[in-house]
């Protein structure tokens, strides 16, 4: 067990720097009074505290050293030297007996005075440990105002303690535990610190009296061009894919299939490969998941990752054969490549439904969705509507007129415009609610998918949005999980033996820094995983913001500090914004596609590889004759016999077979001029730097040093 400075100082009634300078002369180094030490050394200077108990008074003794000016006054004061012992021998009450005495003495006396004093304050303090400290129980996180509530004290006195210490906050700031302990400890307080508030995480178990059916969600996952929009467009009779750039869904969506036997929601996942995060969200909040896979491509490469989604999320699994009308349509082979995979059609004598459809025809839809409302029934999928809604957000984006609005779907209770809500660090209340086709409703159920207004901002999708009791109490939940964020950040900034070696072998690499803006936060991190993954050994890729909303001039000035590219998805440049990169020469580049937007940075990547060094020979001259300076190195009378001479240039000195010498041309004349170059067949004078031994038949060669740029 170890034992703090100043509850050793309090116990034995001294100073903290007398501990510590005490501790220092015993050989055992300690930084400040909050500093802990074993007990077996918290023994030893109890020792050396108790042992001379004789000499601990004469300590303060020496401040009795002011007796010593009695002797001067010896004639008379002779009697007062007894006087001082006989009361210091005396306890406390004597001393304090012999202090009004010293009130009428000479002024000179208050010195003495003083010196009984202090040992009179010694015993006192060495009795402070027998009355213990008060205990108080705090919850992290706790600022200044709350800290001087818990331990009865005023704020301001709270903090001209944390000033003693060194620490400088105002009232409204947060502490760690450390410093409440000790500043606790200052006013007689022994913190105990208690589990943190449950921070709305807390599981409810709902009565199975209150739930009731719910519609099954279901994700369309599969392969780019394989009709996952398409077949959903066909369900719905909207027609959503034309408004995707190229025809690909670039963020998940959600919709409603009302149908005679029941509703069904879906959700439509992106199926390029560099959208692979938002599939995965997509497939982790669904029910039931439907793989499209076109009759006339079969099983492609992310067909089989959209099914480790499915796998990993642990949601059953049906297969819609899509593109049955084209002419190379084989929807056997479909089956056949989805059986090595694992997956073995009902007609076969498997598990796995498979679904011959058409998206342009329609055939086969009714029967999809047959399947699905009873594969629902199989699964039995119900919620408690009069719950406390939760909900999962789907997708989140910053608008510029409505701003911050987050699709989410609705797991549990019902969510209500005026709910005040948390989800992450965003706290708000629902202004409005609209439904997958734009109308505004009042509240949404569970399996609902809505869009949210009135959030305090950009949630990250996959998120939990909770409703709550009162909007002060989202609000403290949210800055909570602020505090807790930021200190999970701290502690994962700590090095570890991984990242050290990581950083030795990469002290040579360059870095593209990129800012990231788009209109959804899913495509944003999309977008930045594909660019990450284009990092190589020679160059690596770093994003330092990814953000969703137009650019602004924060991220021009942040992008010109760090000398970085900003590269827009489907966003635009405010015109503030777009004057000062022109100013700032900073670069700013918009896409639509994210291909374009790969294969730039790709580009710009290579311009970043080391360039590969390569020597050229310029030019040779051969020494003549030696011309000696009066002061400096010799120069060197030479006729170029190859190539041309330049000033400045590097230059070596060759003797026979070996070089001599190498360094830089200082000085190139013709005849009495300074010249730039000389050319084959020409005289000149040469003076090389730091060369003293030089001979005539040596040979100078000048060469230089060229960059080729490397690709990757």
């Amino acid at each position: 067990m170890r034992v703090r400075i100043y509850d050793l100082a309090r116990e034995l009634g001294v100073e903290n720097k007398d501990v510590i300078a005490r501790l220092a002369a015993m050989g055992v180094a300690v930084k400040s009074h909050s500093s802990s030490i074993d007990e077996e050394t918290a023994a030893r200077l109890r020792a050396a505290y108790a042992s001379p108990a004789g000499p601990k008074p004469a300590a303060p003794a020496k401040p009795a050293a002011p007796a010593k000016p009695a002797p001067p006054k010896a004639p008379g004061a002779k009697p007062a030297a007894p006087a001082k012992p006989a009361p210091a021998k005396t306890p406390a009450a004597p001393a304090a007996a012999k202090a009004p005495a010293a009130k009428p003495a000479a002024p000179a006396k208050p010195a003495p005075a003083k010196t009984p004093a202090a040992p009179a304050a010694k015993p006192a303090a060495a009795q402070a440990p027998a009355a213990p400290l008060r205990p108080v129980s705090v919850s992290m996180p706790m600022n200044v105002r709350a800290l001087a509530e818990a331990i009865s004290v005023k704020p301001e006195e709270l903090i001209r303690t944390l000033m003693k210490f060194g620490v400088m906050a105002s009232i409204n700031q947060n502490l760690d535990a450390a410093t409440i302990e000790v500043v606790a400890h200052e006013h007689g307080v022994a913190v105990e610190f208690a589990a943190a508030p449950a921070s709305g995480e807390e599981e409810f178990k709902d009565d199975p009296k209150d739930l009731v059916p719910r519609a099954p969600v279901g994700g369309g996952v599969g392969h780019i061009d394989h009709g996952k929009t398409s077949l959903l467009d066909a369900i719905r009779k909207s027609k959503v894919v034309h408004e995707e750039s190229g025809g690909i869904t670039q963020h998940i969506g959600a919709y409603e299939a009302a149908l005679p036997k029941g509703r069904i929601t879906f959700l439509d996942t992106p199926g390029h490969e560099t959208f692979t995060a938002m599939r995965a969200r997509g497939a982790d909040i669904t029910d039931i998941a439907v793989l499209v896979v076109a009759a006339d491509d079969g099983v492609m490469p992310q067909t089989r990752e959209a099914i480790d989604h499915a796998r990993a999320a642990e949601v059953p699994l049906m297969v819609a054969v899509n593109k049955i009308d084209k002419p190379g349509a084989q929807p056997e082979k479909v089956r056949r490549q989805l059986m090595e995979a694992g997956f073995s059609p009902e007609e076969y004598g498997g598990q796995t439904i498979f679904c011959d459809v058409s998206a342009v025809t329609g055939a086969g839809l009714d029967h999809l969705l047959e399947m699905i409302l009873l594969q629902a029934e199989i699964l039995e999928l119900k919620a408690n509507p009069t719950a406390a809604a939760r909900a999962v957000v789907i997708e989140a984006q910053m608008d510029k007129e409505r701003g911050a609005v987050a699709t989410v779907l609705v797991r549990r209770g019902t969510l209500r415009v005026g709910d005040p809500v948390v989800c992450g660090t965003c706290a708000g209340r629902i202004k409005a609610l609209f439904d997958y086709r734009g109308a505004r409703i009042r509240e949404a159920g569970p399996a609902k998918p809505v869009e949210v207004l009135g959030l305090g901002g950009v949630c990250e999708p996959g998120s939990e949005l909770r409703a709550v009791e009162s909007e002060r109490a989202a609000k403290e939940i949210a800055a909570e999980r602020r505090l807790a964020s930021a200190s999970a950040g701290a502690v994962q900034g700590k090095m570890t033996l991984e990242d050290l070696f990581t950083k030795i072998a990469a002290g040579k690499a360059k870095e593209l820094r990129l800012i990231l803006k788009g209109d959804v936060q899913g495509s944003v991190e999309a977008l930045g995983d594909a660019l990450r993954k284009l990092a190589t050994a020679q160059v690596a890729v770093k994003t330092l913001r990814c953000a969703v909303g137009d650019i602004n001039e924060s991220d021009v000035m942040l992008a010109s500090a760090s000398d970085a590219v900003i590269i827009g998805f489907h966003t635009r440049i405010d015109v503030d914004a777009k004057e000062l990169s022109r100013r700032e020469s900073v670069e700013i580049k918009l896409y639509d596609v994210i291909y374009e937007a790969i294969e730039d940075v790709r580009k710009a990547m290579e311009g970043l590889l080391e360039p590969a060094i390569r020597e050229t020979v310029i030019g040779r001259a051969e020494v003549k004759q030696l011309f000696k300076a009066v002061k400096g190195d010799p120069i060197a009378g030479c006729m170029v016999v190859d190539g041309k001479v330049l000033e400045n240039a590097r230059a070596r000195v060759i003797r026979g077979e070996k070089i001599v010498h190498e360094g830089t041309i200082l000085s190139l004349r013709r005849f009495k001029d300074q010249v730039r170059e000389v050319k084959s067949g020409t005289e000149c004078g040469i003076r090389l730097a730091n060369l003293k031994d030089l001979r005539e038949g040596d040979v100078i060669e000048v060469y230089r040093m060229e960059k080729i740029p490397q690709k990757l």
